[in-house]
């Protein structure tokens, strides 16, 4: 099988060593600096599952589609930041003749709404989705670290579709060393990471600790709570549900598993600001807002992250 990573940024090469550990064929799609670090030094993994290097010979990496010629994927893994999932939907629909006959696109991404921009393009049955806790950082260009991990990579279809042709991704990405799941509740599963992340990215990066901090304050505890609740509430006007009934059901295990699991990792939104760099955070507290707006409900503490963390872009 041959798959295209479209993004290497931390997800996208860390994804990458995985399956190229498994023997799988691999391109990488990435900005010019990060592919001339690939093509000179080849791909380097640190961290908790182990160091691996793969040279450069044993993948390939271009700086756009249209560098690709005469190539079938099968799939096209897109671990892009969620600000350019429009941009990369277009582009790769542009490109659709080098997605296999059935290829397959699945979106390694973070926050809500993803997919539907790639359905302006493509069919559901295209379209997966992938739900991620692992917590992966790039030192270098052609360099990934993963200092935290929570839990297995689920991946699944919002719509209904048919979940067989991800096995042998599934498998792959197993057999390259890290868990991966085939499930019928990618839903509930983006939702309950979209909980994680809107509770402890925003605080991360404004407050600018690792996670394990924000649990440790009654300060910030309380905010993390009535965050919680907030999305709670718009998630069950939505019609949207967790893996929980309630925010307190979540927060019980958030506090005592997702938070001491990930304890030293610090959010990719704080790593985002300090490196100057545009945040996700429109996909993650902004998407409950506009969704909360839409039904006429109250979200001032996600607001009040979010607008903080918008500042804080205007000045990197």
């Amino acid at each position: 099988m041959r798959f295209c990573i479209y993004g290497g940024g931390a997800v996208g090469l860390g994804l990458a060593s995985f399956l190229i550990k498994a023997g799988a064929e691999i391109d990488i799609i990435a900005r010019q600096q990060t592919v001339d670090a690939l093509k000179k030094d080849g791909l380097i993994r640190t961290g908790i599952f182990g160091d691996f290097s793969a040279l450069p010979r044993q993948f390939d990496c271009f700086s756009g589609l249209n560098e690709i010629q005469n190539q079938n994927y099968d799939f096209i893994l897109v671990c892009t930041k969620s600000f350019d999932s429009q941009t990369a939907a277009g582009d790769i629909f542009d490109h659709k003749h080098l997605l296999g006959r059935d290829g397959k696109i699945v979106l390694f991404q973070n926050g809500w709404g993803n997919a539907e921009k790639f359905l302006r393009y493509f069919e559901p049955s295209q379209v997966y989705s992938a739900r991620v806790i692992t917590g992966f950082a790039r030192p270098a260009p052609n360099r990934v670290d993963i200092t935290v991990h929570a839990e297995a990579i689920h991946i699944g279809s919002l719509f209904g579709s048919d979940v067989t042709p991800l096995l042998q991704l599934c498998d792959l990405i197993t057999k390259g060393g890290i868990d991966c799941r085939i499930t019928d509740s990618i839903e509930k599963d983006l939702w309950a990471k979209l909980l994680y992340n809107c509770l402890l990215n925003p605080l991360g990066a404004i407050l600018a600790v690792p996670y394990g901090k924000l649990a440790e304050a009654d300060y910030t505890r309380k905010l993390m709570n009535a965050l919680a609740t907030e999305i709670f509430a718009v998630m069950k006007a939505a019609g949207y549900s967790a893996h929980w009934n309630s925010a307190d059901d979540f927060l019980e295990v958030f506090y005592a598993r997702l938070v001491p699991d990930t304890a030293r990792h610090k959010s990719s939104t704080l790593q985002d600001i300090a490196a100057g760099k545009q945040t996700e955070i429109d996909a993650l507290n902004g998407a409950v807002i506009a969704l909360a707006e839409k039904y006429n409900i109250e979200t001032p503490c996600n607001r009040t992250v979010y607008n903080l963390v918008k500042f804080m872009e205007l000045r990197t």
